[in-house]
């Protein structure tokens, strides 16, 4: 795994500076998990869906509407760690200053350019350390960027760090990415390659990701058969809300939406707690997706 090197203006790295859960639902108004202590460490996977050009002045999805929204809610929860989708590189760097001056990010834009936008991972680095990353295309040709293969039109990338946690010296691989929305085939080869990225380290692995596609299909499968990956949503100590759909597009959020993006990780990860936020500020949606969350804490630390 190596660090690619890419123009800065198009980079988002800023390396160099089944049982039943308990349900425990937070106070209304607070934060849903908020700031942890070790050994836990708190993760989100969060699609913020990418700025559009030529919108209505009302229309929710305005990136200016929904800017201090999103800060708002990534003030108050402060994870360590955040899989984003969506980025484009202005909107990578606000969510770096909406996390606060001690996060980095890795990662950069999904085109041959290596602009457009893409799927960084965000870290605190007063708990995180990088000891290694990497960006490659999910396609035939994983090191061309911008390359497709399997049906998608659009190119399609995975991020992939290993970290050593400060707190307790443990070291663990963290993987985000976002599936094609269209195409079944990228959806499943992905999904493959997605594997092979887990199964070649000998680290335990938290993957985060909008995967396009509901927990009950061949590509979740894909991930989760076997033993290879388990979703924390489902192994949860505790549920600090209820199930709802990840992409509520701007709605009222709903339970029989899809749940699309996950959090998953090896099984020797234990999932303290987890929850689909759906916060809302006077009725307004930080982003057409609800940022999935999970508490999660490493064998090795318990």
């Amino acid at each position: 795994m190596t660090g690619i090197t890419t123009p800065r203006s198009k980079h988002f790295s800023t390396l160099a500076p089944e049982r039943e859960p308990r349900l425990a639902f937070p106070p209304r108004g607070s934060s849903l998990i908020g700031p942890v202590e070790a050994p836990d460490l708190h993760v989100m996977s969060y699609n913020i869906r990418r700025r559009l050009p030529k919108l209505l002045p009302r229309n929710p999805d305005q990136w200016r509407h929904r800017q201090p929204l999103m800060r708002r809610l990534l003030a108050a929860e402060q994870p360590a760690l955040v899989g984003v989708q969506e980025a484009l590189f202005t909107q990578a760097r606000f969510v770096r200053q909406a996390l606060g001056e001690h996060y980095r990010s890795l990662g950069y834009g999904r085109e041959r350019n290596t602009g457009g936008e893409g799927c960084p991972i965000f870290y605190d680095s007063r708990r995180l350390q990088v000891v290694d990353w990497h960006q490659s295309a999910l396609s035939d040709t994983p090191n061309v960027p911008g390359s497709t293969s399997w049906g998608n039109r659009t190119p399609r990338v995975v991020v992939e760090a290993i970290f050593r946690d400060l707190a307790t010296g443990i070291h663990f691989q963290a993987v985000n990415t976002h599936l094609d929305h269209r195409s079944r085939t990228s959806r499943l080869r992905s999904a493959d390659a997605l594997r092979n990225i887990v199964q070649a380290t000998p680290h335990p692995t938290i993957m985060t990701g909008d995967f396009n596609t509901d927990a009950d299909t061949h590509p979740y499968d894909e991930l989760t058969g076997h033993g290879l990956l388990v979703d924390t949503w489902n192994t949860a100590e505790e549920r600090l809300t209820q199930v709802w759909g990840t992409f509520p597009n701007y709605g009222p959020p709903k339970h029989d939406r899809k749940r699309i993006d996950w959090i998953l990780a090896t099984p020797g990860v234990t999932a303290v707690r987890a929850g689909i936020n759906v916060t809302r500020y006077a009725g307004g949606w930080p982003s057409d997706h609800a940022p999935v969350q999970a508490v999660v804490r490493f064998a090795e630390a318990k």
